[in-house]
């Protein structure tokens, strides 16, 4: 019994983290809109941002 109660609540809180499709294409297009305003930065660029926060964190 504990075994199947583990399996449902597993199943549960899965599933109260995700989106449903329409929210899922809301998103896709907000990020669509971002890119295309310019609303962007480089992978190198990000990956500067990323070395600065440790960094800071190492501080």
């Amino acid at each position: 019994m504990k075994a199947i109660y583990a399996l449902v609540q597993d199943d549960i809180e899965r599933e109260e983290g995700r989106i449903d499709l329409e929210q899922y294409n809301k998103e896709l297009a907000e990020a669509e809109d971002e890119f295309t305003n310019g609303d962007s930065i480089s992978n190198v660029e990000m990956k500067k941002q990323i070395k600065q926060w440790h960094a800071s964190k190492e501080s």
